[in-house]
């Protein structure tokens, strides 16, 4: 359990150094070891997963910290997420099939983009695809059929995510008709950015990212990780629990303790080397209810500001906004399947 309800917590993630080469010597003794190793080990050495042999050949070790218990896509940035039992990892976050992570964005007229910070009932938007067809649906709303190959003749509009410009085809009419029926609200369109178009930099926005970082319609990072036991752990302070999709995580882990994932530095998952770069902050969309489209403004986020603010030398960063869950970049692409073991590199 963590610390009592109604006291202060200050959280302190700081953002770890990286390890010093190896010498020649080091390295020429690493050789010899795992030459006898391999003999050892014959062909069964083949089954590592390139990530882990990757550690390997660099000396490192590894140790399980937990498990993937669930993987999480939004297709449509605030909509619904789609839960898949493995992802492609990629440097602009998760993907299945034609589905990828937060590729599609709702605008208003001027391209700003619009979230359930302004429109709390987007969470009720699931967008899905099956065989080359997009499907938009939500409750009371007659699904609407889309191909998932964005017409290239549709105009190509300039976008605002958190204040940095970017790409998006337009859908066409029907589908900017049936978001802004849905929504009851202002003429709204629906975009998809398109692998072609030039990505968002989060380094832009958080210098803890690195220049060669980048993201398509995220708020600031490709991937989020979150514990079963850090949100175990809120919901014993809380009246009325919430749910993990209050948090939007990408992967929700299983069998680690509570707020473990913040002094993570570097994790291997299948054959995916993660870096983990900073805490997330959050913000009052944590406060819309999934299931109902209703922001209530106070919980869960008025709890967590009780007791998951930043450490005061890292308010540069952080601000004053309390910290939940963790912002992740893969270090190479392959992919996360459910049940994966989940491992922490030694440095």
């Amino acid at each position: 359990m963590g610390t009592p309800a109604g006291s202060h917590l200050y959280v302190r993630v700081p953002r770890l150094p990286e390890p010093p080469r190896a010498s020649w010597l080091g390295t020429a003794a690493l050789g010899l070891g795992l030459g006898a190793v391999a003999l050892g080990l014959g062909l069964g050495a083949l089954a590592l997963g390139k990530g882990l042999w990757r550690r390997v050949l660099r000396g490192g070790r590894r140790r399980q910290v937990g498990t993937v218990a669930e993987l999480w896509i939004y297709p449509l940035k605030s909509g619904k997420g789609v839960a898949v039992s493995e992802a492609e990892c990629t440097a602009l976050g998760l993907r299945c099939g034609h589905l990828r992570d937060r590729f599609w964005l709702v605008i208003n007229e001027a391209g700003t983009m619009v979230t359930a910070r302004q429109e709390p009932r987007l969470v009720l938007v699931s967008l899905t695809c099956e065989g080359d067809t997009l499907t938009l649906s939500a409750a009371y709303m007659q699904d609407l059929l889309l191909p998932i190959e964005t017409p290239a003749t549709n105009p190509v509009l300039k976008c605002r995510v958190h204040g940095l410009e970017i790409q998006g085809q337009d859908c066409g009419e029907a589908a900017a008709q049936w978001i802004t029926s849905f929504l009851k609200a202002p003429p709204y369109r629906l975009v998809h950015f398109e692998p072609h178009m030039p990505p968002r930099k989060p380094h832009q926005i958080k210098d803890a990212f690195r220049p060669t970082d980048q993201i398509a319609y995220s708020d600031a990072s490709p991937l989020l990780l979150l514990s079963e036991a850090s949100l175990a752990d809120l919901n014993s302070r809380l009246e009325r629990k919430v749910k993990a999709m209050n948090f939007r995580p990408n992967i929700l882990i299983s069998g680690c303790g509570e707020y473990a994932e913040d002094s993570w530095h570097k994790l291997l998952i299948g054959d995916v080397e993660l870096k983990r770069v900073m805490a997330c902050s959050r913000c009052l969309l944590t406060t819309v209810d999934p299931d109902t489209g209703v922001m209530s403004r106070k919980e869960p986020l008025e709890t967590l500001k009780s007791y998951r603010l930043c450490d005061p030398s890292e308010q540069k960063l952080y601000g004053k906004s309390p910290l939940f869950g963790q912002y992740l970049v893969p270090e190479n692409p392959g992919t996360i399947r459910v049940g994966d073991a989940i491992y922490l590199l030694d440095q």
